[in-house]
């Protein structure tokens, strides 16, 4: 997904990356690497028209959000808010050290829980 003009009085929300490229970065991110994967208010973003997203932009950032919920129930990174504004927010995945195990590769586990 591209990123989104942002006007003073009613930024629009920035969404930078999608589900499929932030499963790759979760996948090769060192420990303590940050990604900053949305800029808005996500819960508004992903749930309303006025939020200035279209439906399928909506389901999109819905999909990343739900990878991200996922690799932090994995233990593979912490999610943290920024608050940039009145209501406006980044929203940052830092990777955790890699689990030494014998599970499958990372982005293989975070898509196939979708």
């Amino acid at each position: 997904m591209g990123r989104f003009t942002h006007h003073a009085r009613n930024p629009q929300p920035d969404i930078s990356i999608c589900e499929i490229s932030f499963c790759a970065w979760v996948a090769q991110a060192a420990a303590n690497d940050v990604l900053v994967y949305h800029r808005g208010f996500l819960a508004v973003d992903t749930d309303t028209p006025l939020a200035g997203l279209s439906t399928e932009q909506r389901r999109a950032l819905r999909r990343l959000a739900d990878a991200a919920f996922r690799a932090t129930e994995q233990g593979l990174i912490h999610l943290v808010q920024q608050r940039l504004a009145k209501d406006r927010f980044a929203y940052l995945a830092i990777a955790r050290p890699k689990p030494l195990s014998g599970r499958p590769a990372t982005h293989v586990q975070l898509l196939s829980a979708a």
